[in-house]
């Protein structure tokens, strides 16, 4: 039965999730609610940084460094520069935008507002009509296990340019984390559930395993579709196809939705890897095949009226 889909959310991580935020949010007629992945949030000069909520900020503001895909076009790093004249280390990239964010953030986790609510209040500040939310007000921090030990995922990610070899990955605060009201919310009221093409790993991972989420997704699961984040085994950006094959996956997008297979019931994958049509048949697993690489606003807009008019059973 085809429904006409109205309260949409979707689940993403930073880049890959932002481009198709950009393209439900540019629809009219739904109510699109965002939960963000909040595991790479790590502390700099004093103030919370939350790389991938500030990327699905930036980006639906407009505000996006489109070259990079993350951060804030034309911004400067004078604050950055002076703290590395102090001798503060600043591999980690943060414009005088950003500070001025990270700051605002701060001062209101200092008066013990909850995490969830700050985000959203910044989205709405920034012209941002849909709800951009948090799994959790909880501490969860993604942590990389290499050969010299646990480092954080911006070290991971930043500082060493994913050069390490994973052995194993964490959620560290995860088993004690709880779902947030709003987001519990979002989840039972959604007409339909989108994971976004983010790094299965470390941007949804870290919010669908935080405890009494996945029950939720898991009693709706004729609701839930998967996008994967990989063509032809390839990421368009980012380290899961590296982490992915370190960890033991095959870097290919049925092993990779496999990941999803106990709470989605339809997974959606790029046109060049209908050769994986047989694999998902074989375990009744419904594979969708459309054109996935977004690039245009018109390529993030046709894939997301494709996802909310796609039949429900």
């Amino acid at each position: 039965m085809k429904i006409s889909c109205k309260n949409i959310v979707l689940i993403a991580g930073g880049v890959g999730g932002a481009k198709l935020a950009e393209g439900l949010h540019s629809l009219k007629d739904i109510k699109l609610t965002i939960i963000g992945n909040i595991a790479d949030d790590e502390e700099f000069h004093g103030l919370r940084v939350s790389p991938d909520i500030d990327t699905l900020t930036y980006t639906l503001s407009g505000m996006v460094n489109r070259k990079q895909g993350w951060g804030v076009k034309n911004d400067n790093y004078k604050a950055l520069s002076i703290l590395n004249k102090l001798g503060e280390e600043t591999w980690m990239s943060l414009g005088d935008f950003d500070f001025g964010l990270h700051i605002y953030r701060h001062l209101r986790l200092l008066k013990n507002d909850r995490p969830t609510i700050i985000a959203n209040d910044i989205a709405k500040k920034l012209g941002i009509t849909a709800d951009i939310i948090l799994p959790t007000d909880d501490k969860i921090r993604t942590e990389v296990k290499t050969k010299s030990g646990w480092i954080s995922f911006q070290e991971y990610f930043v500082k060493n340019r994913c050069s390490p070899k994973i052995v194993k990955l964490k959620y560290a605060g995860i088993n004690s984390a709880k779902i947030t009201k709003e987001a519990k919310k979002a989840l039972i009221d959604a007409t339909l559930i989108i994971i976004a093409p983010s790094n299965p790993l470390v941007s949804i991972k870290p919010i669908i395993e935080i405890p009494g989420f996945k029950s939720i997704i898991q009693k709706n699961k004729k609701k839930v579709i998967a996008v994967s984040p990989l063509i032809q085994g390839k990421a368009v950006k980012g380290p899961a196809t590296k982490m992915l094959k370190q960890l033991g996956f095959k870097a290919n997008s049925f092993s990779c939705m496999q990941i999803y297979k106990d709470i989605c019931k339809s997974f959606i994958l790029d046109k060049s890897d209908e050769g994986l049509e047989k694999q998902f048949s074989a375990l009744n697993q419904n594979s969708i095949f459309t054109d996935t690489f977004m690039t245009s606003l018109a390529d993030k807009k046709k894939l997301a009226k494709f996802l909310i008019n796609l039949p429900i059973d």
